[in-house]
This record gives C-alpha cells, structure tokens and sequence, in this order.
C-alpha cells in the first residue's frame, strides 16, 4: 500500500507550487497564443514561447488545463490533490507521445525536444503537489499502519 501522507508539515508549500505551476501554464497558454493565432489551429511554426515549440490548440489546451489547476488550488478541499495528479499523469502520457512522434507527421501540437521536457517537469511538479498537499482529520495523520492502529484502538 503506498503511503500518501495527510497534513504534510510543508503541505502550503506544496499547494503554492501548485499554483505557480497553474499560473505558468496560463502564461505560457496565454503567449502561445497570442504568437501563433495566424497559424491555424494545428499550424506548424518555427516560433517559439518560452523557448518552447507550440500551437494554438496546444496553447488552448495549457489555457485550459492552467486555469482548472488554479480553480481546484484555490476550492482546495482536496479538489487540488486530484486534479494536479489526473493532470500531472495526462501531461506525462502526452510529453511521451510527442517525445515519440516529435520527428514524424503525428507531431500534431508541434512539440519540440524543449516542450517535452518542460512538460514532463510540470507534469512532475503537479504529482508531487498533489501527494503532499492532502488534507484530513488530525487522527489521520501519520503513517497509514500508525493511522490503522488508531482507528482499531478508538472502536
């Protein structure tokens, strides 16, 4: 059983580094598309945001994707844990497929070697955001073994 710890002592941290992550991916979304609005949705460019290769819909996309991690940050209630892990793991998923397809004709969102990297960094920083960032009753805090023994003392 993997152990995903509650009340992290640094859990604000965690939740700020959320945040900034939602707020880069706005920013980026936001110059991405700004640059490559006379594109085409799927256009293919040489320009680059922050460094990086994208398109309008890749910018859409991170839009998108920046905004609901910053909704989720802000309701917390451990809305934030479970948004920036499903995003973080899609974000994985997607820095792979372009990784594979970034020399071929299937590079629909016009990755380059640049965008998969920071895109798998976000991706990770949005993981461990979301396994540190939990909230629950203060008798769940500890190890999961330690929170069992409790929980079977108390009933």
């Amino acid at each position: 059983m993997a152990h995903n710890p509650v009340n992290h002592p640094l859990r604000p941290l965690y939740r700020a580094l959320g945040a900034l992550t939602g707020i880069y991916l706005v920013l980026f979304g936001i110059l991405g598309a700004i640059t490559t609005a006379g594109d085409g949705l799927f256009g293919d460019s040489d320009e680059r945001v922050l460094g990086q290769g994208t398109n309008l819909f890749w910018s859409i996309v991170t839009v998108l994707i920046g905004a609901i991690v910053l909704v989720a940050t802000v309701l917390g209630r451990n809305s934030d844990t479970v948004v920036d892990k499903y995003f973080g793991w899609g974000l994985l998923v997607v820095g792979s497929y372009e990784l594979a397809a970034i020399r071929t004709d299937a590079n629909f969102l016009d990755f380059s070697v640049s965008t998969v990297v920071v895109t798998y960094l976000i991706g990770l920083v949005l993981i461990m955001a979301a396994y540190y960032s939990k909230v629950g009753p203060s008798e769940q805090t500890g190890a999961p073994r330690q929170a069992r023994e409790r929980q079977a003392q108390n009933a």
